[in-house]
C-alpha cells in the first residue's frame, strides 16, 4: 500500500483555536471531539472488539500513532439511541442491527475459515467484508437481516462519517472546521478564502 500523503502538508485545523473561525462553542464541540473519547456503553467487549477490527480493516491509519477513535463513537450513538430518523424496510431497530450485523461477521468467519473475525487476518477479515458489501454472506444471520445493507448504510456510512467528524481528518483534506463565527465567503469553485487551507500539488 502506497503510503498516504496528504495535498495540504503542514496543515493543522487547530491552529484557529484562538483566531476569529472559532467561537466558544465551536471549540468546545472540537474540544469534545478530540478528548472526550467515550468508554464502552452499549457493545457487550467482544462485539466491541470485533467492531474495532471492522473499522481498522474499513479505514486503516497506520501513519497515525493514535488512530482515530472510531469505534467509541458508535458505540456511544447505540448506548444513546441515536437514530438517523430512518429504518430500512424489513431491518429491525438500530440497537439490533447492529447487535446482529457484528454476530454475523463472527458467523460468517467461522462458517468460511473456522475461526471468528478477531482471529483471521487482514486478507480473510477483508474477504469477510467484501461478503457483507457485495450482500453473498451465507452465515445464517443474514437470512433475516440484509448484509447488503447493513454494511454500506451502517458500517461504511458509520465509519467514514465518524472519521471525517474528527479534525485530525481535516488537515488531511484541508478543512478548515466548523468556522463559526467567520463562516466562508469564497464558495464557488477553485477559489478559497484566505484563511484556508491552500493544496500543495504532488509531483510524483
Amino acid at each position: 500500500m502506497a503510503e498516504f500523503r496528504s495535498p495540504y502538508p503542514g496543515y493543522n485545523v487547530l491552529d484557529k483555536w484562538d483566531s476569529p473561525s472559532w467561537n466558544p462553542i465551536t471549540r468546545r464541540v472540537v474540544a469534545d471531539r478530540l478528548y472526550r473519547v467515550p468508554p464502552r456503553q452499549f457493545l457487550d467487549p467482544h462485539l466491541y472488539a470485533v467492531l474495532e477490527a471492522a473499522c481498522a480493516r474499513l479505514l486503516p491509519q497506520p501513519e497515525r500513532p493514535e488512530p482515530v477513535p472510531i469505534a467509541s463513537w458508535i458505540d456511544q450513538k447505540l448506548a444513546r439511541g441515536t437514530s438517523d430518523g430512518y429504518r430500512f424496510a424489513g431491518m429491525p431497530p438500530m440497537q439490533q442491527t447492529w447487535q446482529r450485523g457484528l454476530e454475523g461477521l463472527d458467523q460468517e468467519s467461522h462458517q468460511r475459515f473456522g475461526q471468528g473475525f478477531l482471529e483471521l487476518g487482514a486478507e480473510q477479515q477483508d474477504t469477510i467484508l467484501q461478503s457483507l458489501q457485495d450482500d453473498r454472506a451465507q452465515a445464517p444471520v443474514w437470512q433475516e437481516l440484509s448484509a447488503g445493507k447493513f454494511f454500506s448504510a451502517h458500517l461504511l456510512k458509520e465509519v467514514v462519517d465518524i472519521y471525517y467528524a474528527h479534525p485530525a481528518a481535516w488537515n488531511e483534506i484541508g478543512f478548515g472546521g466548523p468556522a463559526s463565527p467567520r463562516g466562508y465567503v469564497r464558495m464557488s469553485p477553485d477559489r478559497r478564502d484566505p484563511w484556508e487551507a491552500e493544496e500543495v500539488p504532488s509531483h510524483d
